[in-house]
């Protein structure tokens, strides 16, 4: 007795057995299309309730195809859409960082152009008042306090670019960075600071350590800028620690260092001897020329 090993047969084979038990042709001459399989199921004994689940499937298929392209061309407009709106955004903030460089110009401008006005208003016979500032403007009390409240821009290019004073440049950014470096007073009247935290904020303006030179230098230059404003102190916590060098600054002098008063009011210059001593005139300083 043979016994049929259905795994011997090929897939092939195995199609053309389960075929013939349903009365299906499966050969080369076999209908693609489904409609036509459905027509050529219709004209066989096959089970009526077999042709209606084809029918209904074959509807069910179309429905699902036709939901299917709906919803790709709605995927393609949305991305065209998406593509349009992304591109007017980088327009658009295109547009308003040109719109803030331009009112930060004209801002500027307006500025310079009022300090202007007010000099040419003045009495030409008092030199203070030809060199007044505009209404509502403080005066500086020193070169720090002065060049601390200019565009930091500008300054850099005065020291840094065209008279090679990184030190004087690097004392007024770290003079700046007081309220992230300095040590306030407990009672809240001035802050101070240290060699090391010259260091500290030197690294951080640098992005490297600074050296020991350059810490000194930069010291002096502090302490040389701040005039009036800064007092160079010793500070000792305890009988067995050695003595610490700091500049001290009263509150509101050290809150006078970040209000931006003189941006846009064209009163650095560029000379050596201005440059040097502050670069203001005896106005902005509030001292006597004998003392600029």
């Amino acid at each position: 007795m043979n016994t049929h090993n259905p795994e011997a047969d090929s897939p092939d084979e195995r199609d053309v057995a389960l075929a013939n038990e349903l009365g299906l042709d499966i050969g080369q001459e076999t209908p693609e299309d489904i409609e036509d399989l459905l027509s050529a199921l219709a004209g066989r004994d096959t089970d009526p309730v077999l042709l209606t689940l084809f029918k209904r499937l074959l509807n069910e298929n179309a429905r699902l195809q036709t939901r299917l392209d709906e919803l790709e061309a709605k995927l393609e407009r949305t991305h065209d859409i998406a593509t349009t709106a992304s591109a007017k955004a980088e327009t658009n903030a295109a547009d308003l960082d040109d719109l803030e460089d331009k009112h930060e110009r004209t801002h500027d401008v307006a500025k310079s152009a009022s300090a202007k006005a007010h000099q040419l208003e003045a009495d030409a016979d008092h030199q203070e008042d030809a060199e007044a500032l505009p209404h509502g403007v403080e005066p500086s009390s020193s070169p720090l306090d002065f060049f601390a409240n200019c565009r930091q821009s500008k300054l850099k290019e005065m020291f840094v670019e065209q008279s090679n004073r990184q030190n004087t440049y690097r004392a007024i950014a770290v003079a700046k960075r007081w309220p992230e470096f300095a040590t306030k007073r407990t009672d809240g009247s001035g802050v101070f600071i240290t060699k090391d935290d010259i260091t500290t904020a030197l690294t951080a303006h640098l992005g490297r350590t600074p050296h020991r030179q350059t810490v000194a230098r930069v010291w002096e230059k502090l302490n040389e800028l701040g005039g009036r404003d800064c007092t160079h102190k010793t500070r000792q916590v305890g009988r067995t620690q050695e003595p610490t060098e700091i500049l001290t600054m009263d509150r509101d002098t050290a809150e006078g260092l970040l209000e931006k008063r003189y941006i846009g009011l064209d009163l650095l210059e560029t000379s050596d001897r201005k440059a040097i001593t502050g670069g203001v005139t005896p106005v902005v300083t509030g001292a006597t020329p004998e003392e600029v």
